[in-house]
């Protein structure tokens, strides 16, 4: 009916299986009580995500076993007797290990470094983010005995919602790298085991990836407090400035370069403190998933992550918040100044104009000037020729009067006919000129 590839099935949406089958991705394993898990987390960004992958298909493939397809992202197989889970992230790689154990001498024996021993088959895929051995053991008479395995400083202790499990940690790390989970099976299923280890592990590990976003809000710290108190400087300079152009775009160079500086470092961080939101969050969802129930005596995981990973994170979010005010406030005194910068370069256009119409005023008296002296000069050059040509014509007969009479009656009729003139030719060209504008 859908997607059958005859012409009566209807056609699927491109992403409609990824879509749909991503709700199946992350499969939990049945887990029997005893086990022991070893967890593992990895930071493969970038190019390392590739190279593990590759990795993980040639080991695969040299030991006879079906590697992982290229869009995989869930993985499992079978070693021997080792269960072995590779997921990959956004970011980082885990690798879950059920090891077989025999329980004999109590939890956590024997030490998780003999036990890891799959875990060096691998090539190492990035940095280690995460190392967790969580071992789980059925119920006993001395179930209280797990407190001596512990911190009791920083131990947190809690049940499921149904009373079937209890789950104990301190968070702490052990010489041998990992972090303890403890986890009691007071009558769980396989399946119930399973998922309860999921969600124990997913903590531990969303709850590292959280915090990474704290080393990154303290490397920005002095940098904000650096950039806060020149944004200070610089608006107390723009408050007591008078408005000298030179001054005004000294300050605005020192503002594009703060602005700068904090926008690189809102871009470095973005990704980060947005990262650690997001796993904080899963972290809640799967204690909120358990449904804890407080053991007289401890801390639950929900309060004591409350009262140690709460404050880290609040520093991430408040680091970003000083950020985006940060930028806020430099646009803002940056439109400030560039208003300032144009005013005065306004006021300096508008002298400029006014002496430019102050020289062209001058000019058109020069100009006037000139065209009267012009006027002046051709009509003396003319009468002088005009002048020649009475005398001849008198002297040969042809005029009977004066030639100074003559001469002298042409003078303003020369001169009327050149001004007229010069002042059809200047008109013309003001037309043209304006027409070209």
């Amino acid at each position: 009916m859908v997607g059958e590839g005859n012409d009566s099935a209807l056609a699927p949406h491109p992403l409609r299986a990824t879509i749909l089958g991503e709700v199946h991705a992350r499969p939990f394993n049945a887990v029997p009580a005893p086990a022991r898990i070893l967890h593992f987390a990895f930071d493969t960004q970038g190019d390392r995500s590739a190279a593990d992958r590759e990795q993980l298909i040639a080991f695969c493939q040299t030991r006879g076993l079906v590697p992982p397809l290229p869009q995989d992202k869930h993985f499992r197989v079978t070693l021997g007797g080792t269960q072995m889970r590779w997921e990959q992230h956004s970011e980082f790689t885990t690798y879950t290990w059920e090891v077989p154990v025999e329980i004999k001498a109590g939890a956590f024996h024997p030490s998780a470094s003999s036990l890891a021993m799959p875990m060096r088959l691998v090539r190492q895929p990035g940095p280690v983010l995460v190392a967790v051995d969580l071992n789980v053991v059925q119920q006993s008479e001395n179930e209280n005995g797990f407190v001596n395995l512990f911190d009791p400083t920083s131990l947190a202790v809690a049940e499921s919602g149904d009373g079937t499990a209890l789950y104990a940690t301190d968070f702490k790390v052990t010489p041998e790298g990992f972090i303890r989970i403890l986890l009691i099976d007071r009558g769980m299923s396989a399946n119930r085991t399973g998922s309860m280890v999921q969600h124990l592990l997913d903590i531990e590990t969303y709850r590292t990836l959280a915090l990474l976003g704290l080393p990154e809000a303290r490397r920005l710290a002095p940098s904000i407090g650096l950039a806060e108190k020149r944004l200070g400087e610089v608006t107390e300079r723009m408050r007591r400035a008078v408005n000298d152009l030179d001054d005004n775009n000294q300050m605005l160079n020192e503002l594009t370069a703060l602005a700068a500086d904090v926008e690189a470092g809102v871009a470095a961080s973005l990704f980060r403190f947005g990262a650690s939101r997001a796993y904080e969050q899963i972290v809640t969802q799967h204690l909120q998933t358990i449904g804890e129930r407080k053991i007289p005596g401890f801390p639950t995981w929900t309060s004591f992550l409350a009262r140690r990973m709460a404050p880290a994170l609040r520093t991430c979010v408040a680091t970003e918040a000083r950020q985006a005010n940060l930028s806020l406030r430099l646009t803002r005194a940056d439109n400030l100044l560039r208003t300032r910068v144009d005013v005065e370069l306004e006021k300096q256009n508008q002298q400029l104009l006014k002496s430019m119409n102050e020289r062209t005023r001058l000019q058109l008296r020069l100009q006037t000037t000139v065209e009267g002296l012009s006027v002046a000069a051709i009509t003396y050059y003319m009468t002088g020729l005009f002048s020649y040509l009475a005398k001849a014509a008198h002297e040969s007969g042809m005029l009977k009067f004066d030639p100074g009479y003559i001469t002298a009656a042409f003078i303003p009729l020369a001169a009327l006919a050149i001004w007229l003139t010069v002042r059809r030719i200047r008109r013309r060209h003001v037309l043209e000129r304006g027409s070209t504008d």
